[in-house]
This record gives C-alpha cells, structure tokens and sequence, in this order.
C-alpha cells in the first residue's frame, strides 16, 4: 500500500501520453472534414460538460481565491483556446508525427520559465540543452518546407504547432501553483469551459461543419472531448501535483514515437525521414536539460565513506 502514491501519478502520466499522442492522429484524420476552429469549440464543449458531470457527482469544488481566476481564466484562453486552434491549423498543414514533434519543445520551454517563475535549479547543461533542442525544430522545419524530400508540408504549419508548443509552456508554469490550492478536476474544468466560450465565435461553422460530418467523425469529436482533453488534462494536472513543472514536462517526448505509430497504423502516414533527425536532436536536447550535476566526490577510508572536501572547508 506504501507504493500506491508514488503509482498513481506515474499511471496519470502514463494516461495522458497515450491519449495526447491519439490526439494528433485524430486532429491529421478531421482535418479534412472540420475546421479548426470548430474542432476546437467542439471537442472544449464536450470536454467541459464531461467534466462538469464528474465535478457535480464528485462534489469535489474548492473555492478559488480570487487572485487564481487570472491565472485559471488564462490557461483557459491559451491552453485550451489558442493552443487547439494553432494546432487543429497546423495539422492541416504538417503530418501528425512531424506536428508532434514540434510540439515536443514545450519541455525545455517549461524547464527554462520553471528556473524564472519556479524557483527551481538552473544548470549549464539546461541552456545547452535548449539551444540543442531548438536546432532539432529547425531541423523539423527545414524537412517540412515544400520541396523537400517528403516536404509536402509548409512553415506556416511548423510556426502554428511552435507557438502551440509555446501556450503549453506558459500554461504549465500558471497551473503549477495552483495545483497546491485547488482540485485537478475543478482546474481542468475550468479551463476547458473558458476556452469553450472563447471559441463560440466558430459556432455556425461548427454546425454547418457537423451537419455534413459522417457518424464516424462526429464519434472522433467526441472522442477528442472525453479521452484526451477531459480526462488526459486532469490526469497530466494530477501529476503535477506531484512532479516539478520541468520533470513532468520530459515525459511528454514519449508523445511522438506513439504519435508515428499510431499516424502509420491508422493514417498511412510518416514524417519526412530529416524530421526524424530533428526529433532525435530534441530528444537529446531534453536529456542535456534533465542532466543533473554530480553528487560531491566520495573515497572509502577504513571502511567509511568520507566526502572529499577543499581543505578550506575541513573543521
């Protein structure tokens, strides 16, 4: 039973990398059906009410204190707002492998503001890690231009899933300390429901774009509300509460080799073989960044280990 806290959030973690990663074969599929913004309104709208059944069931409410509405209403409107638009765009224009991997520099992204607004520990090897993940997304870029071998993608594409990526980061860092006052539940909620009324302005088209959908894309809708936005949000907010901003943010990388997959069994569809170059160099960006310094040097003397100290800081 002593193990039970420390599975539950990797099991939280674990939910939210499956169904993100769906979430990208899922967008590619209806790209060609729904338009991004109604996708968007869509699936926030059914994220939101069924969320909104679990907290009424739950009767899990905490009240916020007033200074966390700023914060809650603005992971609202950048998080679920802005980023599924950005992305919904971007998918129509990149391959759902390559959009994932984009995405994929939100973790440096969140361990850099992390160090600035979270007081958490700065290194060398997080700075060198970021310049070495940002060159994997100008790789990435440079695979999607058109023209290039398997390039039938464009930049607008790799610029709407870079600034995705960047709502993400801002959005992790504004979640974190509410996390230690309110529900992962009622957070997500909220959020969800603020980026819904942020995308009523795409209602007609949301209709206009159902009314001619098949069944089969309006179970995909459905399925981007409940799997990964309403329940893959409030797991990833759950396993914030308890991983740092920048420790929970690397095990997204884990995204795009289930994204690939899942785009080959289900689409027919891989990124441009430079893309893959591109994703590994962010992978080794984030290992650079995640890198920890050395423990203090240990010698063993008469059977005891002894820390090696400057002879200024022996007593």
């Amino acid at each position: 039973m002593s193990d039970r806290p420390a599975v539950l959030p990797l099991l939280a973690v674990g939910t939210t990398l499956v169904f993100w990663a769906s979430a990208f074969v899922a967008i590619r599929h209806l790209g060609d059906h729904i338009g991004p913004g109604a996708l968007s309104l869509g699936r926030l709208v059914v994220g939101s009410l069924a969320l909104g059944v679990v907290l009424l069931a739950r009767r899990a409410w905490r009240t916020p204190r007033r200074a966390d509405w700023l914060p809650l209403v603005a992971i609202g409107l950048l998080w679920f707002g802005v980023y599924n638009v950005a992305l919904n765009e971007g998918e129509r224009r990149v391959d759902a492998g390559t959009a994932a991997m984009l995405i994929q520099v939100a973790p440096v992204l969140i361990a850099v503001l992390a160090v600035w607004f979270l007081h958490e520990r700065s290194t060398l090897a997080l700075w060198v890690g970021l310049v070495v993940a940002f060159a994997g997304v100008a790789v990435i870029s440079f695979a999607s231009r058109p023209g290039s071998p398997g390039g039938d993608r464009d930049v607008v594409g790799v610029l709407l899933c870079l600034l995705a990526a960047a709502v993400y980061s801002v959005s992790v860092i504004l979640q974190k300390p509410l996390m230690t006052r309110l529900t992962a539940l009622q957070v997500t909620w909220v959020a969800c429901t603020v980026g819904a009324v942020a995308c009523l302005p795409f209602a007609p088209a949301l209709v206009d774009d159902l009314g001619s959908a098949s069944a089969a894309d309006i179970g995909w809708v459905v399925y981007l509300g409940v799997f990964p936005t309403a329940i893959a949000f409030t797991t990833y907010a759950y396993a914030l509460t308890h991983m740092s901003a920048s420790s929970l943010g690397v095990t997204t990388y884990l995204v795009p080799p289930i994204t690939v997959l899942m785009a080959w069994l289900l689409l027919d569809e891989t990124p441009p073989a430079l893309a893959y170059v591109g994703g590994v160099l962010c992978l080794v960006g984030v290992a650079l960044a995640r890198r920890r310094p050395r423990p203090p040097h240990v010698k063993r003397s008469h059977g005891d280990l002894t820390t090696r100290r400057h002879p200024a800081e022996r007593p």
